[in-house]
């Protein structure tokens, strides 16, 4: 079956890297399109490049970054607003027009809970990207924006209970650690063939690896214990027609 096309959308650069580098990977060299919406941070900033490179390396299209300012790094995108405080209507029908031009089957995004972090623009990225998901497919909610297109599956990144649990060296780190339980888990995908590049694409997320966020707690970590942590990708699939058996890989 061949692999269907997949949109991604996350809050910030790198938010992609980390948890679904691999099933973008994946879907990239088995010749599916593949694209990134970020949320937040300017295209011409240092962070904007970086995730230009790291999209490179995972075979993915072309950055495309909305420009709202990050809830907590106001030089993310100097004069725009905060992504948590633009319009509702505003935002969602900027990714409705995102969706309608690039028409995924599938998309991903962030959990209800924003992911391990629980970052408000991961948690406001959620919201945003579940109304557009519905809204897409709506003939005249925003007229301009192109034809009504919904995606087949929305899928969202998050983190099993079980898995939390070994994740201790992060813990210790002190980062806030949001998961599910693990029977809300829908696919649970081995990227490990995929590690190398997306391990890359992370470190590719330089600023990030030098201030010791995400990337940089994962560079310090023995590399078998890294490679564990990245080695598989969690989702909960958000079906819009009825429950489906636990999957090891994204269907539309």
């Amino acid at each position: 079956m061949p692999v269907p096309s997949l949109l991604a959308v996350f809050a910030h650069p790198d938010d992609e890297s980390l948890w679904s580098g691999g099933v973008l990977a994946r879907h990239a060299a088995a010749g599916a399109r593949t694209a990134v919406v970020t949320a937040t941070w300017a295209s011409h900033t240092q962070r904007g490049a970086e995730l230009t490179e790291a999209l490179r390396i995972l075979g993915t299209d072309e950055p495309r970054m909305l420009g709202y300012a990050d809830a907590w790094a106001p030089q993310s995108a100097s004069g725009s607003m905060r992504f948590c405080d633009a319009p509702l209507d505003e935002t969602v029908g900027r990714l409705v027009a995102q969706l309608r031009e690039f028409r995924p089957e599938v998309v991903v995004t962030h959990d209800a809970y924003g992911g391990l972090t629980g970052h408000p623009d991961h948690v406001h990225t959620h919201r945003v990207t579940t109304l557009a998901v519905q809204a897409a497919g709506l003939e005249r909610l925003y007229p301009g924006a192109g034809d009504p297109w919904q995606p087949s599956a929305l899928y969202l990144a998050t983190h099993p209970h079980s898995a939390v649990r070994t994740l201790s060296d992060l813990a210790l780190a002190g980062k806030a650690m949001n998961s599910v339980p693990d029977e809300r888990i829908t696919a649970t995908v081995d990227v490990s063939p995929w590690l190398e590049q997306k391990w890359a694409a992370v470190l590719a997320h330089r600023t990030e690896v030098e201030r010791g966020a995400a990337p940089g707690l994962l560079a310090g970590l023995p590399a078998t214990v890294r490679e564990w942590i990245l080695s598989t990708e969690w989702y909960i699939r958000q079906d819009t027609v009825s429950p489906v058996a636990h999957q090891t890989e994204l269907t539309a």
